[in-house]
């Protein structure tokens, strides 16, 4: 059975076939870590940890490296970090443990390579080397203690959005500066001042722009090509599509991926879910609301990945009853397991039709099918044995909380609480400091 992908790249499914003998390689983008992620943050990690599931069924003779990385380096985590008094370090570690723990509790299995910006700047393989092979190229130039990728000189820009050049200037917000040959031009990198994290350059101290993070960690960890491209729909522009020209000139030509996929948005009510417009269900409050992790991941998987989905209370009340029906009805057998149903690894291999495979699940129930009930859910990764975080992520959780604590941030410490208690970890605070055990 073959595996077909939507490519946004040619605007089509095509069949999948992995370019080396041994490996599938995907690269999906993370988080930026300067606040706890919402359940729209949430739809690529899930969509994307059950395309790697069905990779592994599908390619069993392979191995399946599955990338995410960790941005952080960028101006809302320095902005944080000064507001809060507190070293960006602290910053990033704390809502990246955040993000894992609560990826963990919706079934997200942890990346195999984990890149965090900040190791990729210096070295052979590293952000400033490959922005000195895009000056030595003719398409970056440096000004004023910037350097920029001249998107003039980059015929196929604008090739992965669909848009002309003019079209993508007029819908975005560009950044109008006097150092830009184009009013495209965008930032590879950008001086630091005294106070702000910064490293040394031949065009100065200072630090990267986001879009040449990515393309310099996935040549680092997996190559100049890979198979799958993965991320939200609002990352075709200008991430992906300054990812995709920035990679081609660097590596010679070579594709940065063979396949792009992209998810489409959660909305509240009619508008796209947003931290900026503040109308975001974070994933952490909807756990400690009682929600399970399951459930919201059910839900999230309840419409096709590339289309819109609304985010309600009744969806989850829906999502409930559904899941309840169904595991109470696996739990109850001690039928052996069985093979994933064909109709649901096909509905899978036909662009991940999610929708397809609840229909399966509902129609494996109605004929008693249980052994394939419980082969198609662990597909989804709905019959996880745990959802608890790891030990050495609970107890950096509980640090995290501790310095919240001593900083006077009482919100931010019992949101931790919370969390925790989302993933049945109780806290315990005594004079020797805090310990934790699972209820």
């Amino acid at each position: 059975m073959s595996l077909r992908l939507y490519n946004t790249l040619t605007r089509r499914k095509e069949d999948f076939t992995p370019r080396e003998p041994g490996r599938v390689t995907m690269y999906v983008c993370g988080p930026t870590v300067y606040n706890r992620a919402h359940i729209g943050n949430a739809r690529p990690a899930v969509v994307f940890d059950v395309l790697r599931r069905l990779l592994r069924h599908t390619y069993p003779e392979r191995q399946v490296v599955y990338a995410r990385n960790i941005t952080d380096i960028d101006d809302k985590i320095i902005a944080k970090a000064e507001a809060e008094g507190v070293p960006i370090g602290e910053v990033t570690a704390r809502y990246a443990d955040h993000y894992r723990a609560d990826m963990a509790a919706l079934g997200v299995e942890a990346p195999d390579i984990e890149p965090h910006a900040t190791a990729f700047v210096e070295g052979a393989d590293g952000m400033v080397a490959m922005i000195g092979e895009l000056i030595a190229r003719g398409v970056a130039y440096a000004a004023q203690g910037h350097v920029l990728f001249d998107v003039a000189a980059f015929p196929e820009y604008g090739r992965l959005s669909g848009r002309r050049l003019d079209e993508m200037i007029a819908g975005a917000r560009v950044e109008v500066a006097p150092y830009k040959r184009g009013a495209a031009d965008f930032v590879l990198w950008k001086p630091s001042a005294d106070d702000q994290p910064g490293w040394e350059s031949p065009w100065g101290r200072g630090r990267p722009g986001w879009h040449i993070e990515c393309s310099a960690m996935i040549r680092a960890v997996l190559g100049e090509t890979i198979d799958i491209h993965g991320g939200g729909l609002d990352l075709i522009f200008p991430h992906h599509e300054n990812e995709l020209a920035q990679s081609a000139c660097a590596n010679h030509g070579a594709p940065l991926a063979q396949v792009w996929m992209h998810n489409g948005f959660l909305s509240m009510g009619t508008e796209k879910m947003s931290k900026s417009l503040g109308n975001v269900a974070l994933v952490g409050d909807l756990l400690a609301a009682g929600w399970s992790g399951e459930v919201l991941r059910l839900a999230l998987l309840s419409a096709h990945y590339r289309q819109p989905l609304e985010w309600t209370e009744t969806l989850l009340e829906q999502t409930k009853a559904t899941l309840d029906r169904w595991q109470g009805f696996v739990r109850r057998s001690e039928d052996d397991e069985a093979a994933v149903p064909e109709r649901v690894i096909a509905a899978l291999a036909d662009d991940l039709n999610t929708p397809a495979v609840v229909a399966a699940i509902a129609r494996l129930s109605r004929l008693g099918d249980i052994g394939g009930m419980r082969a198609a859910l662990a597909m989804l990764g709905l019959l996880e044995p745990t959802r608890a975080a790891p030990d050495a992520g609970i107890d950096d959780l509980v640090g995290a909380r501790t310095a919240a604590r001593a900083r006077k941030d009482f919100a931010e410490s019992d949101r931790i609480r919370d969390d925790l208690a989302a993933q049945g970890i109780v806290l315990e605070d005594g004079p020797q400091g805090t310990s934790w055990r699972r209820a």
